[in-house]
């Protein structure tokens, strides 16, 4: 496919359920949480890492940061990886994840620093959260002379919607010679909803997409922003109470009137909505098809 000669910006929901969507190393792994709101906070860092192995696991794509072994199974270091490619140019035409979200290393002899085309706001959740810790066993001794197994310990939240808000910059590509594709967009919103469905670790178990739209533009060096403040999530149910998607409605009236103010600077909206999902407009449920019936809009098909 052609390179990308358009802005466009995404928003992208998912929600979890009885896990941790992005734990903090430094508090225990607990999930990320904004002291002031008590909203759930995941950074752009662990969405990206969603993306990257979706396309290197399940499309087979090439990545470069990625957990790679050597032939005695040791974590190759970022010098072994560099040496893999015979120069910075190599990497950013092999290496999907470059081309979308940019890299920087340091090592001797060989110094990359790209600004990817790419960039994603940390995500917040549309309401407060609680954090629950939960305490299990394992079935396994941790040492050879017990005979029982050890105690576990995790901190989840029974339920968060996050929204994430990010943009595609064409400038951006083109300034850094990134020769980023309409098809690298297309990998990257599958990767955003099919990798989100697919994450099998523990903690991330339960997670699944509920929203994703992209919004094309027509001129150069536009777009509306902050697409995540534009939608609310409607409940009859305190925050902290909520547990499934079906709690609530999704509000996407200030989204859809942002969106028509600006009708003619939209080339076309990309959308995939999860079933369960019940959007509301001007106080009423609606369906994706009728809130952007005045727009070029098509569905993602994966």
């Amino acid at each position: 496919m052609s390179t990308i000669k358009n802005r466009s910006e995404i928003l992208f929901l998912y929600d979890v359920t009885d896990a941790n969507p992005n734990g903090d190393p430094v508090d225990e792994n607990k999930p990320r949480i904004d002291e002031e709101t008590g909203v759930n906070i995941v950074t752009d860092v662990r969405l990206k890492r969603t993306v990257r192995d979706y396309l290197h696991y399940y499309k087979g794509l090439d990545v470069f940061v990625l957990e790679i072994r050597d032939t005695d199974g040791n974590l190759k270091t970022k010098e072994e990886r560099l040496a893999d490619f015979k120069d910075n140019e190599d990497i950013v035409k092999k290496c999907i994840d470059v081309r979308l979200f940019g890299a920087t290393t340091a090592v001797k002899g060989k110094t990359m620093t790209l600004t990817g085309p790419v960039q994603f706001k940390y995500g917040r959740s549309l309401h407060r959260v609680n954090v629950v810790y939960v305490k299990g066993t394992t079935v396994m001794p941790s040492q050879q002379d017990k005979k029982q197994g050890t105690f576990t310990e995790k901190y989840i939240l029974p339920y968060s919607l996050i929204a994430f808000y990010g943009i595609v910059n064409e400038n951006v590509a083109a300034s850094q010679g990134i020769d980023l594709t309409e098809q690298d967009i297309l990998y990257l919103l599958e990767g955003l909803w099919n990798g989100t469905k697919n994450l099998i670790s523990t903690s991330k178990a339960g997670q699944m997409p509920r929203l994703l739209i992209q919004v094309v533009y027509k001129e150069k060096n536009f777009h509306m922003g902050e697409l995540d403040k534009r939608i609310k999530f409607v409940s009859d149910k305190n925050d902290e109470e909520i547990r499934d998607i079906k709690d609530g409605k999704l509000d996407i009236t200030e989204l859809v009137n942002a969106l028509n103010v600006h009708k003619d600077a939209i080339e076309r909206i990309n959308y995939k909505v999860d079933e369960r999902v019940v959007l509301m407009l001007n106080g009423g449920e609606v369906s994706i098809q009728d809130a952007l019936a005045g727009f070029n809009s098509n569905e993602l098909l994966f």
